[in-house]
């Protein structure tokens, strides 16, 4: 795999060596700086391991799956850097591009949002989190007198905490843009003092909005409330017991805390391991690891986003088929569908963080495709 010279000059971080590569414009970077980087974020960002365990869940080998499209022009288009499909625990399709490969991990975006997810409901299962509808600040003391007084975890889960938030990835000067290069205040991980100065738009509960910062908040409160930082919970919980085969990395912001909301980097197969950790209900070897109902309340509409067929539910999208989504900017995506025992993972390099005119609508007619396929069969 060639990779370029400056990626592989590690003695000096890449932001000091050329200064395009600052990480709080990450949005802004230039395309061959989002094609070397997302497979190699370590070299950019600071970053804790997820460490995975000696025993490796294997997938089955199907027989290669005839979507019905040619899977080479498609890959192209998506620019995409990996794509897997695993039917019933048999690998039916896999493939890279972009230069990358099995071995090596790829950012995730906001894939780490539905892996935070999964931390709630474990630490649910473990007492750490008592209740859903307890308020943030019964964990978050920091956040008392903000706006988040009233907001519940289940709210924050949901982004229906009523708080503003501006998630523009074409603007510099909103939030998400923002956020990373936000200097904390003194004792306080840079989560917690970014969002507590945040303003209400409307009342808890009463409207959806999509909020990274949000997540970043739910990262925070799961570590207070376990005692442990979030790659620590993960690789305990699901990437050391489920069988993940390669270790993943968390992004850290400023204060040295994992990006709840963000920046999860992890090989292909484990991305799709993690969809079936999903179908497999959160158990583990007869031993469950997410509290009984959360998945099913954390897969299925919990707040309308203005789509008739589409929803949100703890940091899942969902769809009216019951199959469910964790995704990223830049055409990350881990999609699920129980009723098939479907898992499909895919990993890109998008022109833009966001496509919903092109990119979006080509890769959701692709997943139908792999829908009609299996029905086929």
């Amino acid at each position: 795999m060639w990779i370029p010279l400056f990626l592989l000059a590690v003695s000096a971080p890449l932001e000091a060596q050329d200064p395009t590569w600052r990480k709080e414009v990450l949005l802004f970077w230039k395309q061959e700086q989002r094609d070397a980087a997302f497979g190699h974020m370590e070299k950019v960002f600071e970053a804790r391991t997820v460490k995975a365990g000696g025993t490796v869940r294997a997938f089955g080998r199907g027989k290669p799956l005839v979507v019905g499209v040619d899977i080479d022009t498609y890959m192209r288009s998506q620019r995409s850097a990996g794509l897997l499909i695993v039917h019933k625990g048999a690998i039916r399709l896999e493939k890279y591009g972009l230069g990358h490969s099995a071995e090596g991990r790829w950012a995730s975006f906001s894939v780490a949002k539905s892996a935070t997810s999964l931390l709630v409901g474990a630490a649910l299962q473990d007492g750490a989190i008592r209740s859903l509808d307890d308020k943030v600040t019964v964990y978050l003391a920091a956040m008392k007198g903000s706006a988040y007084d009233d907001v519940s975890l289940r709210q924050l889960l949901t982004m229906t905490s009523g708080v503003r938030w501006n998630e523009d990835y074409t603007d510099p000067r909103s939030d998400v843009a923002k956020f990373g290069a936000t200097n904390p205040e003194p004792g306080l991980d840079q989560s917690l003092s970014y969002m507590r100065r945040l303003p209400r738009e409307a009342p808890a509960g009463s409207r959806w909005v999509y909020k990274t910062g949000e997540t970043n908040l739910i990262g925070s409160l799961v570590s207070a409330a376990v005692g442990k930082p979030l790659s620590e919970y993960l690789s305990e919980k699901i990437w050391k017991p489920y069988g993940m085969e390669r270790d993943a990395i968390w992004q850290v912001d400023l204060t040295g805390r994992e990006v709840g909301g963000c920046c999860l980097a992890a090989a292909l197969r484990d991305y799709a391991r993690l969809g079936q950790f999903v179908l497999d209900g959160g158990v583990v070897r007869g031993r469950r690891v997410v509290a009984a109902g959360y998945l099913e309340q954390a897969t299925s509409k919990q707040a309308d986003i203005g789509a008739a067929d589409r929803g949100y539910g703890y940091q899942w999208w969902t769809n009216a088929d019951g199959s469910f989504e964790a995704r990223g900017i830049y055409g990350q995506a881990v999609f699920v569908d129980p009723k098939r025992e479907l898992v499909i993972a895919a990993n890109s390099s998008w022109l833009q963080a966001t496509d919903r005119d092109k990119m979006s609508p080509e890769r959701a007619a692709f997943f139908k495709a792999v829908q009609a396929a299996v029905d086929r069969e």
